[in-house]
């Protein structure tokens, strides 16, 4: 009789499942729930939820190429990435999925972490209630100025050319990943200045009194360095890939995209077929990224916006070279 020996290994990308019968040993994938941490557009309200990886992909249209790019267990480079229904962030401790309705973000223990989800609160518009009982109070002031003309037609002319001029709001996906970036960079720039502070007193020391313990002092402080600038620098490369390609920031205004009927309602509604072929997803990053434009993209607010932390991100460099030199 043969003997039958089932091992069971648990890993963070998904459960093993190992069966020996008859000297022949036979496996098995079973997908991995993962706790996701997700932001609502409407509200701003954050709730945990326990979601596979295929679910992800059929909510958010994702290959799975990109979801491993989220993976805090593999060592893979910073990269803010656009994609037809999401957008994609690997910045530091934030590790998110953008879509115009949520975001999607795997939990940390990073205490940038917990500040970067109040900031990302923060910038969401009220719920749906406030909004109504806004909308209420609005329509009672209305009624009465109905009734009561305040202003006469031409001061009202001018009042609806002012408004008309006002600067348009952000949509939810720039809102998101703004909040990313300036929290990885509020944490490069926080374990920067704390490394200023460590480095040159210790170099003053080192100047007095040549001592092994000094030496090795001064040694560990530059392989911190060396690290840390190499962090900074995969950020500041990635902004500026993003910045020299028009197409690729363009993909990323995905509000735009939805109200211009460029996304397919029915699938950001319903989400993929249960048949996902996961071949598909493995495509080439050039076939799934090969769009068709009539003229250049008009990308100058998310551009605005790149460039200011591209500029926050570089000077964080120079500091860091400084104390290099």
């Amino acid at each position: 009789m043969a003997r039958v020996r089932s091992i069971v290994e648990e890993e963070e990308k998904g459960k093993l499942v190992s069966t020996m019968i008859g000297g022949y040993r036979r496996k098995a994938i079973v997908t991995l729930v993962k706790t996701w941490m997700v932001v609502s557009a409407e509200t701003g309200e954050a709730r945990v939820e326990d979601v596979d990886k295929h679910s992800i992909m059929r909510r958010t249209g994702l290959p799975a190429r990109d979801l491993r790019a989220l993976d805090p267990h593999l060592s893979n480079p910073s990269s803010i990435l656009g994609r037809e229904r999401a957008i994609v962030v690997n910045l530091e401790h934030i590790k998110a999925i953008i879509t115009s309705t949520e975001v999607l973000m795997i939990n940390s223990s990073n205490p940038f972490f917990l500040r970067f989800l109040q900031d990302l609160q923060a910038r969401v518009p009220p719920s749906d209630d406030v909004k109504t009982r806004k909308q209420i109070s609005n329509d009672a002031v209305d009624s009465d100025c109905e009734k009561k003309p305040l202003l006469d037609e031409k001061t009202h002319e001018d009042s609806s050319n002012n408004v008309a001029a006002a600067p348009k709001p952000l949509p939810f996906e720039f809102k998101a990943l703004e909040a990313c970036i300036e929290s990885a960079c509020t944490c490069l720039e926080y374990e920067t200045q704390k490394l200023e502070e460590e480095a040159y007193p210790a170099l003053d020391e080192l100047t007095a009194e040549i001592s092994t313990l000094n030496l090795e002092h001064v040694r560990q402080i530059k392989n911190r360095l060396v690290a840390l600038s190499g962090r900074v620098q995969k950020v500041a490369d990635q902004l500026e890939h993003l910045l020299d390609d028009d197409y690729d920031m363009a993909e990323m205004y995905l509000t735009q995209k939805l109200d211009d009927g460029l996304l397919d309602q029915t699938s950001l509604k319903e989400g993929y077929n249960s048949t996902y072929d996961e071949n598909i997803n493995e495509r080439d990053e050039s076939d799934s990224d090969d769009k068709s434009y009539d003229s250049k993209p008009d990308v100058e607010e998310l551009e605005m916006l790149l460039e200011a932390y591209f500029a926050q991100i570089n000077g964080i460099l120079q500091k860091l070279l400084s104390v290099d030199e």
